[in-house]
């Protein structure tokens, strides 16, 4: 006999995630439009599509709706691989300024 799992959550409002989506949008073709330093463009936009990425995983993906392991699970790759640049840094600063 299989176990059924009792999985019930409310239906997510999918038109204040796409409102959400298209607001985050708006403000970053408005920070491409502004006249800033690119260094503090480039990581606003950045983050942006870092959180809509994330929306669209939790919602359309309905992983807000999975157990944290998987959260855990997802998670652990950029985290793995911003150690890792930050651990190469030196090596590839180093041959950029002087050369080969």
């Amino acid at each position: 006999m299989e176990k059924q799992l009792d999985i019930s959550h409310d239906e997510p409002n999918y038109m204040a995630v796409f409102y959400a989506l298209f607001f985050l949008t708006v403000v970053e073709v408005a920070i491409a439009y502004m006249p800033i330093v690119k260094w503090l463009m480039v990581g606003s936009l950045v983050i942006l599509a870092l959180v809509k990425a994330a929306l669209v995983a939790m919602y359309f993906m309905h992983l807000r709706f999975e157990k944290r392991t998987l959260a855990i699970v997802a998670i652990a790759p950029p985290i793995l691989l911003a150690m890792f640049v930050v651990i190469i840094y030196p090596d590839t600063a180093w041959r950029f300024f002087v050369g080969n």
